[in-house]
């Protein structure tokens, strides 16, 4: 395939590149990653879910990953900051009578003290004091997180060499963090593994999903830089980069 049709299906990716509720499936087949965490993250969260516990699911996404968890809907609440995912969690969540919130996992959440039992966040931003205040005594705080150094070798192959957008994203400063809101770690993990695309289409439409891991990527901005990264993939038959993951389990105080 010539550059001038590479050029021209790279455009369609990128106009493609938008999102409803957290959903790679645009991408199946053509890339892989998290294949081999040393853990399962729902797993995780099932050995510590019974029937009766009240759960809060904090930047849902669009409330994909809860539904999986099949728990009673009376005592199941979420929350989502992102409007455009916020929407699509009032349509999808609130008839099934799951109490949905609008809000951001970075200040005050409207629920009250000590409400639940066990309170999940997967790749979103959360304040320990807030989890604490809303935890039940003994209650749980489950978050797995994108690391600091997450697919930075494909940010250096589009965009060069660039600062750490979240360089506190560590385990180490995570479990750190907790300690003064009267959370203890039952458990941590952090892990690197590989990601790998094989079509630079994807790779466009990953990037473009990802603004803020990813500043300023476009096709027509950085086109000699996917030149490059097509020719690695005809070399190695794969473009590939390594995801940076950690997982904390956290107990309130009792």
């Amino acid at each position: 395939m010539n550059r001038t049709e590479l050029y021209r299906q790279w455009l369609q990716e990128e106009d493609a590149a938008r999102m409803k509720g957290w959903d790679f499936s645009h991408l199946r087949g053509r890339y892989e990653e998290e294949q081999d965490l040393p853990w399962d993250y729902a797993q995780v969260v099932r050995a510590f879910l019974q029937p009766d516990r009240k759960l809060l699911d904090t930047d849902t996404g669009g409330g994909e990953f809860l539904l999986s968890l099949k728990h009673p809907h009376n005592k199941t609440s979420a929350t989502e900051g992102w409007p455009p995912n916020a929407d699509l969690c009032r349509r999808r969540l609130s008839p099934l009578g799951i109490r949905f919130e609008q809000a951001d996992g970075e200040g005050l959440l409207p629920f009250a003290d000590g409400t639940f039992d066990l309170i999940l966040n997967r790749h979103g931003s959360y304040d320990p004091a807030e989890i604490s205040r809303l935890l039940r005594p003994g209650g749980t705080f489950i978050t797995e997180q994108v690391g600091a150094k997450n697919d930075r070798e494909l940010v250096e192959l589009l965009l060069g060499e660039l600062p750490l957008p979240f360089p506190q994203q560590t385990l180490a400063c995570a479990a750190e963090a907790v300690k003064s809101a009267g959370l203890r770690v039952l458990r941590g993990e952090e892990a690197f593994r590989p990601i790998r695309f094989w079509d630079i289409g994807a790779l466009v439409w990953f990037a473009r999903v990802l603004p803020w891991e990813f500043p300023g990527f476009s096709v027509e901005t950085c086109r000699e830089q996917l030149y490059r990264a097509q020719e690695i993939l005809e070399q190695n038959g794969v473009v590939e980069g390594t995801i940076h993951r950690y997982l904390l389990v956290l107990q309130k105080n009792k």
